[in-house]
């Protein structure tokens, strides 16, 4: 394979997309640059993945010479420490700018004057990475093409936000950049440079309107985000100087066991930092705050970036953290999280507020995978990466249409959205059936998660699945309610406003999430269980064949009850019957008469509990309670071993 050229192309191909989208001031040729850039990111994703399975699907390791990529790359980290300091002095947050600082500085010491290293090569392309590579590149992807209609529309509704397009477009890239170097890298070093690069882009996506709420949460995202990364620069840093290794697997390797101290300090400290990525409790509020951002960057850091870059470390440490007290933590906090973000989603009635917690509950599930550390957490982890980051996109994407059209993102607005948006509905009711209905694989994976749990005796983490799963069902149950509610339905004609663009990705997230549905068992067998066994060389199926059988007649169910239920309403004559109400139907269905004589609109309205399980309620006890144990148990497994 050489040197295989499509590596760099991969990272380098978005950033001149980045700087010609912020040079280029004409919409027409910024929106075909986009458009040419992201096929040809797809693309290039599409030819790595064959020549991978070209070279029969095996580990690939490449450039380990690459002295002037460690120079760019240390000045690149530099500059960004300079643009953070830059903009904490601008907006008066001195003491964030101290967060850049420290773990750059410790980076340029290791670099220029720390102890020499063992060459490593700094790539490292198998399953788990080209699988990123693949959610990266294609929902990325997707995403940039969305934009380039979803921002027209966006401005045209925020006419107080000044029009930056070329500004917005060139983070966006930037960011699929990042992330493909942070996937494909082997170096801790690099791995480190890339994970602040995404930091960065983050928190200028949502300051984006330099509105004071944006600024505030901005900064949020940043300092949280850059505490996460100086854990990682301490834990490479440590690791370094007493090992002389900053290769990611080596790391991994050392620590398996629990056998080196030095590891498993680096190990804890490294994951520690993916949690704030990932944002877990106590560090959940960033992504939060992250809404006041356009919709598509919100799709971005939601599902195919940012957050999976915290997952995507963790599952690279569930090995090391097996049996641990680091893996205990991780599993806990995971855990507790899903339970916790889940209640709070049900006090939500905005869109994008509840794929929000939504988005942190899953992470949190994914995240106690990882922690727990065995083959069938693993699969189960990275199943539910797989969809959550198509159906999460997808949800995104179809809110932020469905906001432009009526001009709100509330639940309780979208009352009878199949009768008004049809289309826009239909997305909908697939993006949420893949969160939480069989035979969508993340109801498989929850399932196959909470067997693990049982198989390793982890009562706590039973409950916190068990009642994390019922209370997500509450939440997605009482959204799909409102979809197909036909009482009060407004009789102002709304019109569809979703340009060719946003259709076109909305479009083709169904088509793959629906294919995925199908495709289950065998993405399962030709894929999953090679990644697992490559991981833990330990070969295993988590579908038996009495599960597989289970699966296809559901399937099989999904698709024909909606066929032979179309093919039978045909066939018969349909009667509306009043609907009985609180008074003399009006005749419509949505009004009554009352005993005075008066007409009054009925009204159906979703329980939302904010005073039981809101934020405000809920969110400080519980960054509390994470808060101490975190400290606690990284207090222990630092004293511990050394």
């Amino acid at each position: 394979m050489g040197s295989l050229p499509v590596i760099p192309f991969l990272i380098i191909f978005p950033v001149i997309i980045a700087f010609l989208m912020y040079v280029v001031r004409s919409e027409k040729i910024r929106s075909l640059i986009a458009y040419i850039g992201a096929f040809m990111i797809m693309a290039g994703v599409g030819y790595l993945t064959y020549l991978w399975i070209e070279g029969g699907c095996k580990t690939i390791t490449l450039y380990v010479e690459t002295e002037v990529a460690d120079y760019a790359i240390l000045a690149s980290e530099v500059i960004l420490m300079c643009v953070v300091t830059f903009l904490s002095f601008k907006y008066k947050k001195y003491w964030v700018s101290l967060l850049s600082i420290v773990p750059t500085a410790a980076m340029v010491w290791l670099e220029l004057a720390g102890p020499k290293t063992e060459k490593i090569a700094h790539i490292y392309i198998d399953h788990l990475s080209v699988l990123m590579c693949i959610i990266v590149g294609v929902i990325g992807g997707l995403i940039a093409i969305y934009a380039t209609g979803y921002m027209h529309g966006y401005h045209a509704h925020h006419k107080n936000v000044n029009d930056r397009r070329h500004y917005f477009f060139m983070l966006l890239y930037l960011f699929l950049g990042a992330m493909f170097g942070f996937v494909l890298s082997e170096s801790l070093l690099w791995i480190d440079f890339f994970w602040e690069l995404t930091s960065v882009c983050s928190f200028l996506l949502i300051g984006y309107t330099r509105e004071e709420e944006a600024i505030t949460n901005s900064f949020r995202a940043l300092w949280m985000n850059l505490l996460g990364g100086c854990a990682l620069a301490v834990g490479i840093v440590y690791f370094a100087v007493e090992m002389h290794c900053v290769s990611l697997h080596e790391l991994v390797s050392a620590c398996i066991g629990g056998g080196n101290p030095v590891a498993t300090i680096a190990v804890a400290l490294i994951a520690f930092a993916a949690l704030t990525k990932a944002a877990q409790l106590p560090f959940s509020t960033w992504l939060i705050g992250a809404m006041v951002a356009p919709t598509p960057s919100s799709a971005l850091l939601h599902s195919a970036t940012m957050v999976k870059a915290g997952i995507y470390v963790l599952l690279r440490l569930s090995p090391a953290m097996a049996g641990t007290l680091t893996g205990n933590l991780i599993a806990l906090i995971g855990g507790f999280t899903f339970l916790a973000t889940s209640l709070m989603a049900i006090a939500q009635s905005d869109g994008k507020k509840i794929l929000a917690f939504s988005t942190i509950s899953n992470l949190g599930l994914m995240v106690a995978c990882a922690g727990v550390g065995t083959p069938e957490t693993m699969w189960s982890g990275v199943f539910l990466m797989i969809f959550h980051a198509i159906s999460k996109s997808l949800l995104f994407q179809d809110v932020g249409a469905t906001e432009n059209s009526l001009h709100s993102r509330d639940v309780e607005d979208m009352h009878g959205l199949l009768y008004i948006l049809p289309k826009l509905a239909a997305f909908m009711f697939i993006g949420i059936a893949g969160m939480f209905l069989a035979p969508f694989g993340m109801l498989i994976s929850k399932w196959a998660a909470l067997r693990a749990a049982v198989d390793e005796r982890n009562i706590i983490l039973v409950i916190f699945i068990v009642f994390g799963s019922a209370t997500t069902s509450l939440y997605w149950t009482k959204w799909m309610g409102k979809l197909v509610s036909h009482t009060h339905l407004t009789e102002e004609k709304i019109k569809d406003v979703t340009r060719p663009t946003e259709m076109l990705s909305l479009v083709v997230h169904a088509v793959l999430m629906l294919l995925l549905c199908a495709l289950f068992p065998i993405l399962s067998g030709v894929y999953v269980n090679p990644l697992v066994e490559e991981t833990f060389s330990v070969s295993m199926n988590v579908l038996p064949t009495h599960i597989l059988i289970v699966l296809a007649i559901i399937i099989l169910l999904v698709f024909a009850v909606p066929v032979l239920a179309y093919i039978y309403s045909r066939k018969m004559t349909y009667n509306r019957k009043d609907s009985y109400m609180n008074g003399v139907n009006y005749g419509d269905n949505r009004s009554f008469v009352d005993s005075f004589g008066e007409r009054k609109t009925l009204w159906l309205s979703n329980h939302y509990y904010k005073d039981l399980v809101g934020k405000r309620k809920l969110m400080k006890p519980c960054q509390i309670i994470t808060m101490a144990t975190l400290i606690v148990v990284m207090a222990v497994i630092i004293g511990g071993a050394l």
